[in-house]
């Protein structure tokens, strides 16, 4: 049987409406554990194991050597003080354990003797009115997972990316779970590239507003070029946006096509879907910056073009303006024998003259475009 709908059913919630029921498991933090470990149990045959729910790391990784199953604790932003122990119990690596703790690591994936050290950076969008030179589009956090034969860790870093509703649904996806600990990898990776999708549809909406607004008619009186800010505002968004998602396309390649005794076959397949999505993501994030440069350099375009049009208003009204000048400028040197000076219609034939050609050269200019 295909195992597909048991793990879209685990990454993406039902849009089925049902009857509220009584939570089978209890999440509650146990008091005598590190404060950093929002969620620790024990999974067997993809169930939570049911009696004492308040495990430490220890207890955990004690019931299932013994007993078989696999444990997945959560992390939130662990000091190296409270990582140690967990650290220990489980082997892990010191330098795995060091890129844990510290964060602000690249996406990647890491083979430690029987250990997988994979580095997820997630991405929020954020909401605003309105896109300003200062608007923050888009949020990271980073998901840091070891996947071992026997456990799951998960480390958490910023304040968006909370895994507690995909934990849930894997609860109620018991065949999923029943694979073990890296149907959780697959299901983490899906759960960050699904979002990676719902944020590159709102920044699309906010480029094609920008867009736009470039490429729109100005309102009388409004100047061209003061979009510049925003545009590039939005393109640093998506450099930020693009260095989360350009690292991660190899680790997913690594996952979906090459052979891991950490991960089950009927699991790994499915990383073809990840990586599929992963690229077509990809693919939209290189777009958008290709397509901010291009409405940036249009709008400095039409910044120049604007400056160029006020430039040629100006000449022509100089030009219209350096008539009557040259023509009082001769008539008001102090000569005593100059033409017409005495004449009775002296004055209104200079008026006029300089009427006449003031029109003339306006005339010119406006059918040529320059007023």
């Amino acid at each position: 049987m295909s195992m597909l709908p048991y793990l879209r059913a685990a990454v993406r919630p039902s849009l089925r409406k049902s009857a509220p029921v009584q939570p089978r498991y209890d999440t509650t933090r146990d008091p005598s554990a590190s404060s950093t470990v929002v969620d620790c149990a024990v999974y067997r045959d993809g169930r939570r194991v049911l009696g004492p729910v308040r495990l430490t790391p220890r207890e955990a990784i004690r019931r299932v050597r013994e007993d078989g199953g696999f444990v997945w604790i959560g992390l939130h932003e662990p000091t190296e003080e409270e990582f140690a122990g967990i650290a220990a119990a489980f082997g892990l690596h010191p330098l795995a354990v060091e890129d844990a703790v510290h964060a602000h690591q690249r996406p990647k994936l890491e083979r430690y003797d029987d250990t997988l050290f994979t580095v997820f950076k997630t991405i929020h969008y954020v909401e605003h009115a309105e896109l300003t030179a200062t608007s923050e589009v888009v949020e990271t956090g980073e998901v840091m997972c070891f996947t071992g034969p026997d456990f799951v860790i998960t480390v958490r870093h910023g304040g968006q990316g909370s895994l507690k509703g995909l934990r849930h649904r894997l609860q109620d996806d018991p065949d999923l779970l029943s694979k073990g600990p890296s149907s959780v990898l697959h299901s983490l990776a899906d759960h960050v590239v699904d979002g990676y999708i719902a944020v590159a549809a709102a920044v699309q909406d906010d480029i094609d507003e920008v867009e736009s607004e470039v490429f729109a008619a100005p309102a009388k009186g409004a100047a061209r070029g003061g979009d510049a800010g925003r545009i590039y505002q939005l393109k640093r968004e998506v450099m930020e946006f693009k260095r989360a998602v350009s690292p991660l396309l190899r680790p997913m390649e690594l996952l979906s096509e090459r052979p891991m005794r950490l991960v089950d076959p009927d699991i790994q397949k499915y990383f073809r879907d990840v990586a599929d999505h992963l690229a077509r993501v990809h693919e939209q994030v290189v777009g958008f910056d290709e397509l901010l440069n291009s409405i940036l350099q249009a709008n400095l375009a039409q910044a120049t073009v604007a400056q160029n049009e006020d430039m040629r208003k100006i000449t022509s009204w100089a030009a219209i303006i350096a008539v009557p000048t040259m023509i009082c400028g001769v008539y008001g040197m102090n000569f005593e024998h100059m033409p017409e000076l005495q004449w009775k219609y002296g004055y209104p034939m200079v008026m006029a003259s300089i009427v006449g050609v003031c029109l003339t050269i306006h005339r010119t200019l406006r059918r040529h475009g320059w007023l």
